[in-house]
């Protein structure tokens, strides 16, 4: 998930349940920020794991040292206390009240768990057991950059400051309801430039919900009985129920899959469903042979059944067994679930490609996470690395 939608939903974390509390000891008010500080920094702590690679100039850290001891359950308690410490350092030098030690060693353990858990429900990958061992469980949920996930956590914190002051409410949601209804059209344009458009009736009905998001809460004063702890915690709600719709969805998305290869007798090494953007009923069906890779698009909308594509590894050759041998590229497909193999020959040089299709890119790019093998007429290693650069 992306750090922006983790800091949001660490801080609804935060105001549903933990400020309120804080709020009601002496010196609350200060004790309050300092807990929505010390969630949204848990929440968003575990990706400064992204700085290791420049820092050490290994452009495999992003496979190898992402997503690992910093999104581990076990390294978690150890994290939720330097963090606390941190918080409380930082609390003292500004003069401002803060929690006490353990209920802020607690309040940071669940925001860096909330960060731990919408890692896990994307595709990526999380090794939640490292150091004690690196396999990388993905739940395959949620896309990496989900919107609706995004809005569902930030929306109630925006309807909590809009109905906080009855004289200002009326102006408050028309300011929100023109930058939502704005960031809307937006998404649905750049959802349609790199391929994937929303249906024709989902710009419509999602520009006639933010209308009655914003303004019903009007209606006979609702939104102005509710605290804010309300507002977030049914936010936090919502967030769940709709990690049970993509459940749901992924489980209808996988059958269709399954069957396929059933149908078909594919010999199936592995197979996924990959939610992709931009909703829930839009997925990417994979089954991973020992000679290629199936895919197709799917729909759950669609009553029409997926058209399945076979995408066939290069015929082998001692280039691509060489290739097979190097450590780097070994850990790489320890990463890759989807890998396919391609080889050309280019100005005298051998080329080894390896693409993951859990991944793609526009059709002008390299595919995002391919890795290339050069070899020379005499069969020796030139380059290795990321086609096209860093993914």
């Amino acid at each position: 998930m992306d750090p922006l939608t983790h800091g949001i939903t660490g801080a609804l974390i935060a105001k549903a349940f933990f400020t309120d509390r804080c709020a009601r000891d002496a010196g609350g008010e200060d004790k309050a920020r300092v807990a929505t500080w010390a969630m949204t920094l848990g929440a968003i702590l575990p990706d400064i794991d992204v700085f290791i690679g420049p820092i050490t100039h290994n452009d495999l850290a992003i496979i190898e040292v992402h997503r690992s001891v910093t999104h581990s359950i076990l390294c978690l308690p150890i994290w939720a206390v330097l963090l606390a410490a941190l918080t409380r350092w930082y609390a003292r030098v500004r003069g401002k009240e803060s929690p006490s030690w353990g209920a802020l060693a607690a309040i940071c353990a669940v925001g860096l768990a909330s960060h731990v858990l919408l890692d896990l429900v994307t595709s990526f990958g999380t090794m939640v057991w490292s150091p004690w061992k690196y396999t990388r469980p993905a739940w395959d949920l949620v896309f990496i950059i989900d919107i609706a996930l995004m809005g569902i956590a930030l929306l109630p914190q925006l309807l909590a400051w809009a109905y906080r002051d009855r004289q200002r409410s009326f102006v408050r949601a028309l300011r929100l309801w023109a930058f939502s209804t704005a960031g809307m059209v937006l998404f649905a344009l750049l959802a349609r430039a790199v391929g994937f458009p929303l249906m024709r009736w989902a710009l419509p009905v999602a520009l006639v919900v933010l209308v009655a998001l914003w303004f019903a809460p009007m209606i006979a004063g609702r939104g102005f009985r509710l605290r804010r702890s309300g507002w977030c915690r049914a936010g936090v709600y919502a967030l769940g129920l709709y990690l049970l719709l993509c459940t749901a969805a992924h489980h209808a998305a996988l059958g269709r899959v399954k069957a396929f290869a059933a149908a078909r007798g594919v010999p199936a090494e592995q197979v996924a469903a990959l939610p992709l953007p931009p909703s829930a009923a839009r997925w990417d069906g994979l089954i991973r042979t020992s000679d290629g890779v199936w895919e197709a698009r799917i729909n759950l909308l669609s009553r029409s059944q997926p058209e399945f594509h076979f995408y066939m590894d290069a015929q082998a050759n001692g280039y691509l067994d060489a290739a097979r041998q190097l450590p780097r590229v070994q850990k790489y497909l320890w990463f890759a679930r989807f890998p396919v193999y391609r080889f050309r020959e280019r100005d005298g040089r051998a080329v080894v490609e390896i693409s993951d299709l859990r991944f793609f890119g526009r059709p002008t790019r390299p595919q995002p996470f391919t890795f290339r093998v050069e070899f020379d007429a005499a069969g020796r290693v030139v380059e290795q690395g990321w086609a096209g650069g860093r993914p």
